[in-house]
């Protein structure tokens, strides 16, 4: 069952509540007070572990930076320069 997060602009709190999703939302509060509830909208996390999601099975994978005529990474004499891997972060 789903939990929704009202507040109250009367007194200013703010609650949680599990209801079904076919219920009407809340119109009053513990306070006293009619028509001054309302339903927060709260983002909701997604995480995708595992194998089987596009995300994590065909993910891009990170390219090495370019050597330019002047970085010693092009002869295979030393690491990229820093404008190489300036380009390689954007």
């Amino acid at each position: 069952m789903p939990t929704y997060v009202y507040e109250c602009s009367s007194c200013n709190k703010v609650f949680e509540v599990e209801q079904r999703i076919t219920e009407k939302p809340l119109t009053s509060c513990d306070c006293g007070a009619q028509g001054t509830v309302k339903r927060l909208i709260q983002p909701t996390a997604v995480v995708f572990k595992g194998s089987g999601f596009h995300i994590n099975d065909y993910a891009p994978s990170r390219s090495k930076p370019e050597a330019t005529e002047s970085c010693p990474a092009k002869d295979g004499d030393g690491p990229a320069c820093e404008s190489c891997l300036n380009r390689a972060d954007s």
